[in-house]
Order: structure tokens, then sequence, then C-alpha cells
């Protein structure tokens, strides 16, 4: 017997998921996170796993984490004292940045906080041409008086960028081993070595995060390593990357820019298995938590990789799922602002002391207040029945806001949710409309312990039909650890004209990542049948700023790879832009490289079709307040591990789990696939 186990640690909650890999069991719980040390949260998760399954640790074949260790650093400015060496002339590149304000017509808008005070940047006489041949060769004594003065002003970290380090990094292998004499315990972030692409600024600002964060994660990662092995824990653990993979926890603490958003890329990865198993390819997917949700567009089964975002402010080029956040969570609050208008988030009211019904202090009224007065989540109890609450607190919360709005109070928590599905909805409109695809042509994956309280509220502000609630979705993300790959990302930029391109060139760029791939799978021991590469070339008219990312075809490079790429920058181009520039050179800019490691996955078995009669699994009713209904109504209420495949209802109808409600209206039914998926969709 081998189980699989999945750890996922939120902001407010940390989900667990265990797995047999020979049966198929799934085991699932959330319990409450440790803010003031996630590791302890962590393995705490871990001992009561294998104490409430009865199973022993050498039992345990996979242990996956997904953390927010990084982000919430980013988030709250909580690194290290970080210091910068650079070209001289360019150590204020980091706040001049791109001479851009953040929102153009804001005239007030601040930028984010600098992570590198400017008494510790520091430029040093270096200089590479354009070519990568050197200018100026490196001043050693410089760079060594450098590194003695911020180990003077006590940084903990250095981020080294020079210019044109991406087409050499000999001088910045170099700086690395000066720092090593000067400094040795300092963590080090090298530019070429974090970002190996183009664009000065954007790659400075992802080696300055990867220093900031690194002391942090490698704290992290040190103190959970030494606690899952006094655990017992048998194999190497591993921690999700935001590409959706995982990765050894050394490499995770090495480079923890790509973990930012570690948490929410799991969730994808098992929506995309979801899809898989239910012949859905086109998803949207709607991770609602208690202090953000993530959403994500897959298409045909996929969701795109992208090399660079921007990050609570900071631009990072990192590889990563294409995932957009928005501060709208369960434990997001309600207020009044200044103009006398309702508003929801961003600020949270987290884990302690959470929504005012925890009872723990907190008297302004939250996304799952409104939820509890409204009674579409259980107004005595939550985690189906573990977590009792108080439903009077909630009225009151809700009932001083609606005080100051002149409203009631059941007109006040349904504009609270109004509100909350409006912000979700805009965000889903950005990953979508604005990039050419309708909504209406997709299905919503809804997921995280709020997701599916709010998706046919979501879908219908969308136009959507279609609902999918997976078996476990507030614990998905956690499942997802135990369905994704190891993977890593390689790249380098060389801009060439596509119809000046000879294969052999191409090929001889991919050879030189596919090195770096073979040594990362013999570090990694992985064998020669799961190996896996995927190529795919950044591209753009000659002038334009932006690149679209094309899949490169499998097989040898050839005249046909390089018309295939021609063919895939041209369709991909109308589709965001709506229209092709017949005749204008087309250029190649970065190369990109990604190394899978394929593991053994968790499989969600089938069960036989039980009919439509789910009355065995209906176990009361409560009256809840529905728009559909203009106010409460007599509504089953149903326990979803009594469902089985075939079972159909019909709103209203509240159908609850330990870790989430899902909430059916009025119009809509929902019916239980084989692999005990919920399918909403609307009544004909």
């Amino acid at each position: 017997m081998a189980w699989r186990i999945g750890i996922d640690s939120g902001g407010t909650f940390t989900d667990v998921c265990l797995i047999d890999e020979d049966r198929g069991d799934v085991h699932i719980w959330k319990v409450s996170s440790t803010p003031d040390d996630p590791s302890r949260g962590i393995a705490q998760a871990f001992a009561e796993g294998l104490s409430r399954t009865g199973i022993a640790a050498r039992d345990v074949g996979f242990f996956g984490h997904g953390t927010t260790v990084a982000t919430n650093a980013l988030i709250q400015h909580r690194g290290v004292r970080t210091g910068l060496i650079t070209t001289e002339g360019f150590r204020d590149l980091l706040a001049i940045g791109r001479q851009k304000r953040p929102h153009l017509y804001d005239m007030n808008a601040d930028k984010p906080q600098e992570l590198v005070t400017r008494d510790l940047r520091i430029g040093v006489p270096e200089r590479l041409r354009g070519d990568g041949s050197t200018e100026v060769p490196l001043d050693e004594a410089a760079l060594r008086e450098a590194v003695r003065q911020l180990r003077t002003a006590g940084v903990e970290s250095i981020a080294v960028s020079f210019l044109y380090a991406f087409l050499s990094g000999a001088h910045e292998r170099r700086a690395a081993e000066i720092v090593a004499e000067e400094f040795p315990e300092a963590f080090l972030a090298l530019s070429h070595e974090v970002a190996p692409e183009f664009r000065e600024y954007e790659r400075l600002s992802t080696t300055v995060v990867n220093a900031y964060l690194g002391p942090v994660m490698r704290t992290y990662v040190t103190a959970l390593k030494t606690r899952l092995a006094e655990a017992g824990l048998p194999v190497t653990p591993h921690l999700t990357q935001s590409n959706g993979g995982v990765a050894g926890f050394d490499q995770a603490a090495g480079l923890p820019v790509r973990t930012v958003l570690s948490g929410p890329s799991t969730g994808v990865v098992a929506a995309q298995a979801l899809g898989a198993m239910t012949g859905i390819g086109n998803l949207i997917t709607f991770d609602m938590g208690g202090t953000s949700s993530d959403v994500a567009l897959l298409e045909g089964g996929r969701c795109r990789v992208v090399a660079e975002a921007e990050v609570h402010g900071y631009p990072l080029k990192a590889p990563m799922l294409d995932i957009h956040t928005v501060g709208a969570g369960g434990g997001s609050i309600a207020h009044v602002d200044s103009g006398g208008l309702l508003k929801v988030g961003p600020r949270s009211a987290g884990a302690h002391p959470g929504p005012a019904c925890y009872g723990l202090g907190t008297e302004e009224p939250t996304v799952t207040d409104a939820n509890v007065v409204l009674q579409t989540q259980n107004p005595k109890a939550l985690l189906n029945g573990q977590m009792p609450i108080d439903r009077d607190l909630s009225v009151a919360a809700v009932e001083r806001l609606a005080g100051r709005l002149g409203l009631g109070v059941m007109e006040t928590a349904d504009g609270i949710l109004d509100i909350v599905t409006a912000n979700t909805a805009k965000a889903i409109r950005l990953i979508s409309v604005q990039r050419g695809h309708d909504p209406r042509d997709y299905a919503l994956v809804a997921f995280g312990g709020a997701g599916p309280v709010h998706a046919a509220r979501l879908a219908a502000e969308l136009g959507m039909d279609r609902i999918l609630i997976p078996r476990t979705p507030g614990v998905l993300c956690a499942l997802g650890l135990l369905m994704t790959d190891l993977r890593t990302d390689y790249a380098a930029t060389q801009i060439r004209l596509l119809d000046e391109a000879e294969p052999a060139d191409l090929a001889e760029v991919f050879e030189g990542l596919a090195v770096q791939a073979r040594d990362w799978f013999a570090r990694e021991g992985i064998a020669p049948e799961a190996q896996g590469l995927n190529s795919r070339v950044d591209m753009r008219y000659a002038g334009q700023n932006y690149e679209i990312a094309v899949d490169l075809p499998e097989g040898p490079i050839d005249e046909g790879s390089l018309a295939a790429l021609r063919e895939g920058f041209l369709a991909r181009h109308e589709q965001l832009y709506g229209f092709v520039a017949e005749g204008d050179a087309i250029q190649m800019v970065t190369y990109r490289l990604q190394a899978t490691g394929v593991v053994p996955k968790a499989q969600m078995p089938a069960f036989p079709d039980a009919g439509p009669d789910a009355s065995v699994a209906r176990t009361g009713q409560r009256p809840v307040w529905m728009r559909e209904a203009g106010g409460f109504a007599e509504t089953p209420i149903y326990d979803r591990t009594l469902l089985r495949p075939g079972n159909l209802i019909e709103g209203p109808a509240i159908i609850d789990q330990l870790d989430t409600t899902t909430v059916v209206p009025p119009g809509m039914t929902a019916r239980v696939d084989p692999y005990l998926t919920l399918i909403l969709e609307r009544s004909t």
C-alpha cells in the first residue's frame, strides 16, 4: 500500500488530501493555518493525517506541498534586508522602472515599495555589449569593496544584475566567487540564473525579488524538512511552483520567485484533470478561498504558461500559469467607502479573528457573514458541523452596515454577494473577453472553500450555462498536488528575423537548453521513459514591444518547423488583436524549453450509475434567502457524501460537505457524474 499526501497551506486554512494509490480511497480535511510559523501547521497536518487514517509514515510514497510563504512575504514586505550590485550608472533602474504610473489616470496611485533602498544599491564598473562581448572589464576591486560595504550595512541577501548578463554570465559568475570569499553567509541571486532573458528592468526586478525572498524561503524549507523528517517521512518532499509543476525543496529554496503562485497553480492542474475526466476541454477555473479568488482559462484542456507577469506590483520574469488574482474571498470585509458606497475587500478577516460569526472579535461583516445571514451557508456550524458559529453575530455585523447604507439587512447581505460576484466577473472577463474568448463557450469549474457557494451567481453574471463542482472542491489545490509532475523551465534570448533564420540555428539554441534539462533530469533521478520536453518561441512583429508564445512542433527542427511557427504566430496574433500585418517582418525573440519528469498520479475511480433518485442523500431543509424566490424559501439540504452517480437534484437546493457548500438556485439542476463531480446546468 502506498499513500500520496498533498498539503496546501493558505492564509486561512491548511488543506490536506490523502489518496491510496492502490484503491483510490480519498481522505480530506482542513485545519487552521499557523501564520506565525507555517512549517508547524504543515507538520501538524501531516501528523494528523497519519493519525486520522491509521497509516504509518513508511507507507507514504509521495509528499507534495503548496505554500503561500513567498507570496505573503512579498505582499507584506517581510523579506530580508537586501543589497543590489549592478552596472555602474544603473543603480536607480530599480526605482525608475518603465517610467509609467501603475494606473494611467490615477494621479495619486502609489508605486510598490522598493525592495532595496538606494543606499544599498551599488554600481560597479563593468559593461557588456549587445552581442555579449566585453566593453568594460569587471572591476574586481570595486566589486569586492561593494560586497564589504553591503556586509557592513547588515544585508542578508545580495542580488547581482549586470547589463546584458543574459548573453554572457561571465561577470556575474566572477562576482559570485568574490561574494563567496568576502560574504559567504549571504544569500546570492544572479540575474543570468534567475531570469536569463532580455529586458533589463524586468530581469533586475525578478532577481531582486528572488534575493529578497530567498532567506525567508530557505528558513521555511529547512524547518519544514526537519519537522517532516522527525515525523518519519520516508520520501523527498516536493514544493509546488508557479508553472503548475513541483520541484524539490532545495530548488524551491534557491529560486523562491518561482513559487509566488505556488498555491493556486495546483488547483488549475487538478481542473485540467477534471476536464479530461468529463471530456470538457474549455474551462474557466474559479478558486475562491478565504482571502482571495484566482481565475484561469483552459483552452483545449491546457492553461497557458506565461513567462512574465506582475505580482503585487512587481514585474517578474518567471514561468507561471496564467492565473489572475483578486482580493475577493469568504473573509473579505464589506465596508462603506468615503463616497458612501458599499465595497467588499481587499481587506480580509483571515483565519484569526475570522468572520464575525466565529465569535473571535470581528465586528465588520465579511462575505461569509453575508452567506450565513442569508442561510446559503449553514447558520449553526461550518465544516459539516465541526465548527460551531453564531448567526446572530453575523446579523448584527450586517445590520450595522445596513444602517449606514439605509438598506435592509437582507438587501445588504445580498448586495455584498453582488459586489463580490462583480469583482470576480471582472477578473474572468480580463482573461477571457479581453483575449478573444467568449465565457459562454466555456464551463465554469468552481472550487476553493467559497467557490461553489458563489458559482451559480457568477455563472449567471457571465452568461455561462454549465458549472463543474469537483468531488473535493475545498481542497482541490491539495488534490492537484497529487496530479502534477516535476517541472522546470529554461530560456535563452536571441533576437533574429524568422525569414533569415536557418533550422540549424534554431536547433543549436534548443540543444543548449536541452543540455541544461538533461542535467536537471540527472539531478532529480528521472528515468528516461519519464522525461518530457516541450519547446516554444516568443515571437513578435519587428518593432513591437510584446511577444506571443508559439509552440514549436515536436520532432527534428527543419523548414517545416519554421513554417509552423509562422502559422502559429499569425493565428494567435489575429485572435488577440483581430488582425495580421501581411508582409511585416516577424522576429523570434526568446526560446523556451520546459522539462517535465512524469510521476505516478492520483487516479479518480469511476462509480456505477445509481439512477436519478437522490432522496437517500437528503438530510432535511432550511429557509434560504433566494433572490429568484423573492425572499426565504424552504430549501432541501443534501449530504454530498451520500450522492451517487446519476443522481439528479432540481434547484433550489443546498448540497453540504466538509470542505464547502454548493448552492443550486431555482432554474438549475445538479447531476452527479461517474467521478462524483457535480454538474450544474440551466434548466431548459
